[in-house]
Parts: structure tokens; sequence; C-alpha cells
């Protein structure tokens, strides 16, 4: 079972076996409902420590309408400054392993995890973006990114969707974007029923976890060296 605790105004999950790679969980614009706190579980679940920070202290929307409402009423730097300290404290856990950390974040979320790694590129290892996109220079960040993006989506533009991927592979950085045929803003948000998919959230989170993974995990001969076991001479 994975201990769970609130910190501050954040959510906190660590795995069974007590310590593994930091996932920072940034939720959309509905505010930190249980949803989110569900996807952080789920990411203690996968082996991961996870934080989710309340970046609405304690606010949340039930309607498109509310949400615009709130985070219009927020404001963005003491959001960027909220995301930084939270993957900051994350890091800095004595449960987190590993020189970096990933970034999960949805919609309003996915756009703050991709700044994120623009403005902590030493710190944020993997971004991984919920039909979340970006219009800054991604320049200034390494971490490898991996996007999620609906096919019938409102809320963010084919040329969005197309300018994040060039943009990112022009400067040589691990990507991988996927496309969900026939899906919608908010499809892997089992609470928003309308645009819920069951079987395109199912894939988007086994790619995830397994990016995340792959990006944070340490070395297969990690263990061994720091056990120093390799062959001498």
């Amino acid at each position: 079972m994975s201990a769970r605790r609130h910190a501050g105004t954040a959510y906190v999950v660590t795995p069974e076996g007590g310590s593994g790679p930091g996932v920072l969980v940034l939720h959309a614009w509905w505010g930190l409902t249980p949803f989110f706190r569900g996807v952080a579980d789920r990411l203690a679940d996968a082996g991961f420590v996870a934080l989710a920070p309340d970046l609405f202290a304690g606010e949340t929307a039930a309607t498109p309408d509310e949400a615009e409402a709130l985070q219009a009423r927020s404001s963005p730097n003491e959001t960027a400054a909220l995301v930084l300290s939270a993957a900051s404290a994350l890091h800095g856990l004595p449960a987190t392993t590993g020189a970096g950390i990933g970034v999960v974040g949805f919609s309003m979320g996915g756009s703050w995890a991709l700044w994120s790694a623009t403005r902590a590129p030493d710190l944020v290892a993997a971004v991984s973006t919920f039909y979340g996109a970006t219009d800054l220079d991604p320049e200034p960040g390494r971490a490898a990114v991996q996007a999620h993006f609906a096919e019938l989506d409102e809320l963010v533009t084919d040329d969005e969707k197309v300018t994040l991927e060039a943009e990112l592979r022009l400067l040589g950085r691990d990507v991988e974007v996927h496309h969900y045929a026939g899906t919608g803003h908010w499809f892997f948000e089992a609470d928003h029923e309308a645009a819920f998919d069951p079987g395109a959230a199912e894939q988007a989170w086994a790619r995830t976890t397994a990016f995340l993974h792959r990006h944070l995990d340490p070395p297969p001969d990690a263990d061994a060296d720091a056990d120093g076991d390799e062959d001498g001479p």
C-alpha cells in the first residue's frame, strides 16, 4: 500500500517500496480535484514518488465556465513560482531518487509542464503533456518530451501541435508525439464523461509510465556499480 499525505498545498504519494524517481503532477484548470490526486496515486503504484501541487489554493471547478473564471483569477507569476518550488521540493524529498524529475501535466498543467522544462533545465528530465502546448522558446530546456493530443480539440490548434513538435525536433530533443483518433480535449479524464475515452486513456497511460521509466529510472547496471560489483582486472 502506498503512503499518502498532504504537504502544504500539495498532495504527495510514495510508492510501496518507499522510494523512486520523482514525478510532478500539474492539474488542469479544474483545480486539484480527486481525479488528479488519483493520477498521483497511480504514479505511486507504478513506482514513482508523485507530488501534485494545488495551483488554485483549494478552489476547484465543475464546468468549463467556472474553470475559465478560476484560471483567470489566478496569478501567472504565483503559479510559476509554485510550479518551480514544487519541483524543487519533490527533488529534495528523501524518498525521491535520481538526478532529475519528470513532469506530467494536463491542458493548462501541460503548458506549465513544458514551461518548467525551460526554466529548470537541470532539474526536469522528462515531460509528458496531455493536450497542452506552449508558444515559449523551448531551447533552454533539455528534457525529453512526450505529447498526447486529441484529434478533435477546440482548445489546441493543429498549428500549435505541429509547431511544438517541429521546434523540439530542430533542437535535437528526444520527442514522441501521439494523436488519438476520434478524441477531444479532456479525453484522459474519467470524471468528464462527455469527453472521456477509456481506450485512448488506457493507451496514453501505458505510454506515459513507460516513457517516465525510460527517462527517470537508473541504468540497469547502476546497482551493480554502486555495490562495487564491476569486473576487476
